[in-house]
């Protein structure tokens, strides 16, 4: 099992910025994928930013070029740099954790961008 611990969402004016962390413990490993989805009302999951064991990052179209993910050399946190907020932006977001054998959720958290 993987734990998370979820961190900095919150209300955000558009234009804004907001950096959304999760660190993750327990059954962790080496090659694993991590990441964000964002959940909006009624609307499906959807990838916001997934960081692949090599490192290889990649974006939800909605977010490219003002969102960026990063990771530490531990690879037990994983940051969410978001800036040039839209109201769209609004969802709650989760932290992912994937490996070959599994895959698990954060809590969420939400965040709320005021137009």
């Amino acid at each position: 099992q993987v734990q998370f611990v979820e961190s900095g969402g919150g209300l955000a004016q558009s234009g804004g910025s907001l950096t959304l962390s999760c660190v993750v413990s327990g059954s962790l490993s080496s090659i694993a994928s991590m990441g964000w989805y964002r959940q909006a009302p009624e609307k499906d999951r959807k990838l916001v930013a997934l960081i692949s064991g090599d490192n290889i990052a990649r974006y939800g179209d909605a977010v490219k070029g003002r969102f960026t993910i990063s990771r530490d050399n531990a690879k037990t946190t994983v940051n969410l740099q978001m800036n040039s907020l839209r109201p769209e932006d609004t969802a709650v977001y989760y932290c992912y954790y994937s490996t070959p054998r599994y895959h698990s959720w954060g809590q969420g958290t939400q965040v709320t961008v005021s137009s």
